[in-house]
């Protein structure tokens, strides 16, 4: 079992930066890939990022490559979302997912937190 928690939203104006983190509890969160993902209001869940147990690996969803940056502290549970140049359409809630599989794919994560809202501002 693995408990994640959201931090780190909030309100921000085109442009700026806000730095989501994501705590995990469990002895086991470096065996488990970790992935962010976003909701806005009335449109499906989307993929933003993920990152291999080890952290070697890393992905992008395109929009966001060069924009975000996903980090992970396997000493301290914890992978965090850099977010920089945001745009008023990166407003969404943002959920931190751990899985046994490094994926985009969000049928295969299998831990959820409770997600963070951000709001980004025109």
């Amino acid at each position: 079992q693995v408990q994640l928690v959201e931090s780190g939203g909030g309100l921000v104006q085109a442009g700026g930066s806000l730095r989501l983190s994501c705590a995990a509890s469990g002895r086991t969160f470096s065996s488990y890939a970790m992935g962010w993902f976003r909701q806005a209001p009335g449109k499906e869940r989307e993929f933003v990022a993920a990152i291999s147990p080890s952290g070697a690996r890393t992905v992008y969803a395109p929009s966001m490559k060069g924009r975000f940056t996903i980090s992970r502290d396997n000493a301290k549970n914890t992978v965090s979302l850099q977010m920089n140049s945001l745009k008023p359409e990166d407003t969404a809630v943002y959920s931190c997912a751990a899985s046994i599989s490094f994926s985009t794919d969000d049928d295969r994560y299998d831990y959820w937190g409770q997600g963070t809202q951000v709001t980004v501002s025109s």
